[in-house]
């Protein structure tokens, strides 16, 4: 399966740099987060930074597929509990989390980078990929990533996105415990880690190659009613 996923996740980021007509360009800033044995149910305990560079392609101002390459910190610390068997245990663990994935977003509102100034739309996505885990021990996972979002057009070709996303993964081991918590503080997402990405973006349009034409510009207009 996890040969599956790469694959795909590798051919689905390749069919989105042929096309340049349609394509957004991306850099991402925020916090990643753990969810697990050690931080069974909060998501906002020890963050780590995170970053993240995109590529999306927009088959229609609703709809984009984005494929983008993440790199970021996870920790997490018995320490931060509020429950007495996790600070008698007084497990720990730090180190890095890196993603390859591709997403296909949902705009609720037709949305274009170079659309009307103050223009946006709130967003879902979801898709596949795969992570790159160097904490308690070096190895990859499967991962589902879903997100929800917002983007504004800020000036012409440059919008700003705000995001939220969680990533299920098919690894129970980023912390070094692969048994369950105290039976009265499971985690909400069962026995596999989670991680979480929280960032803001800034995304560009380098170029247009359908620019000028006047059929592109009337139908671009159309979909902007």
């Amino acid at each position: 399966m996890k040969s599956c996923i790469i694959i795909l996740a590798l051919a689905a980021f390749s069919l989105a740099l042929r096309g340049q007509q349609t394509v957004d360009w991306g850099v991402s800033a925020g916090t990643t987060a753990y969810i697990g044995d050690i931080n069974p149910d909060n998501l906002f305990v020890s963050p780590g930074m995170g970053a993240a560079l995109f590529h999306r392609y927009n088959f229609h101002p609703r709809h984009s597929l984005r494929s983008s390459i993440m790199a970021g910190t996870l920790r997490g610390n018995d320490q931060d509990a509020e429950n007495a068997f996790q600070t008698n245990r007084g497990d720990s663990f730090s180190g890095l989390i890196g993603e390859l994935s591709t997403q296909v977003e949902f705009n609720f509102f037709p949305y274009r980078t170079d659309g009307q100034r103050w223009s946006y739309s709130p967003y879902i996505a979801g898709g596949i990929g795969v992570s790159f885990i160097g904490t308690e021990v070096f190895t990859y996972t499967p991962v589902i990533p879903f997100s929800l979002g917002f983007k504004l057009n800020i000036q012409k070709n440059l919008g700003l996105e705000i995001e939220y996303g969680f990533r299920k993964t098919f690894y129970d081991n980023f912390d070094g415990l692969t048994d369950p918590v105290d039976p009265g503080h499971h985690a909400w997402t069962h026995n596999n880690d989670w991680y979480t990405f929280a960032a803001v973006s800034f995304t560009w349009k380098m170029f247009n190659r359908l620019a000028g034409c006047p059929a592109y510009e009337e139908e671009k207009n159309y979909r902007r009613r």
